[in-house]
């Protein structure tokens, strides 16, 4: 089971000394260590992860889209080779998947 949880702000999902001023109370299981965050819409997920990956030096793959009938991923201009292969590692997987539980359409 995956515990799931929001809206959320970022800043209290990954930061636990944020997360216990900003969720009050103490019921959530998520806030202050989530580690995968969904944004609702490739801008702002775009935004944010680019923005956590230079603050932070981290390797940040991403954004991954789901819910598309076949995969399919986005890189901005400004990626690296590293970004490159990274996003098509995560498409091919995506496509094995996809096969795999038969949902690919017909060409």
């Amino acid at each position: 089971e995956v515990a799931c949880e929001g809206p959320m702000q970022f800043d209290a999902a990954v930061d636990p000394d944020v997360a216990a001023v900003k969720i009050k109370g103490g019921g959530s299981q998520v806030a202050g260590q989530a580690t995968v965050c969904i944004f609702p819409d490739l801008n702002t997920g775009n935004n944010t992860y680019k923005a956590v990956q230079q603050a932070t030096r981290c390797v940040a793959i991403g954004p991954i889209m789901q819910g598309l009938r076949r995969p399919v991923n986005d890189l901005s201009r400004g990626c690296t080779v590293n970004d490159i292969i990274n996003t098509v590692v995560i498409t091919c997987i995506q496509a094995i998947a996809t096969k795999k539980n038969g949902t690919s359409p017909k060409p």
